[in-house]
């Protein structure tokens, strides 16, 4: 684990995006809120918030680190989504692979 001890907390924010592709029928139901097991998007908000809370012990050498906000946003396309998970921070080290993880 790389040594933070002299280094001073400073403001960190990071950003990590991707898309998913789906079947057209898929978004459909997405966009009507009809897939059987409920709200998708509400499920994978909070899935992406415990997994950012949670990156020092899924991802090796990651220091554990206050979680100061998080958002996640989506956007349905035609064929796709497009997820955009957003991490700040006040710390010692950045918050980039908490981002990733989310």
């Amino acid at each position: 684990m790389v040594d933070i001890t002299r280094k001073e907390p400073t403001v960190r924010e990071a950003r990590a995006s991707g898309k998913i592709s789906l079947k057209e029928e898929t978004i459909a139901l997405i966009k009507k809120n009809a897939i059987e097991k409920g709200d998708v998007f509400a499920v994978a908000r909070v899935a992406a918030i415990q997994a950012v809370k949670r990156t020092s012990e899924i991802v090796p050498l990651c220091h554990p680190i206050p979680v100061e906000h998080v958002s996640v946003d989506f956007e349905v396309g035609e064929h796709e989504v497009s997820v955009a998970v957003s991490v700040k921070t006040t710390a010692k080290t950045g918050v980039e692979m908490e981002a990733l993880t989310g």
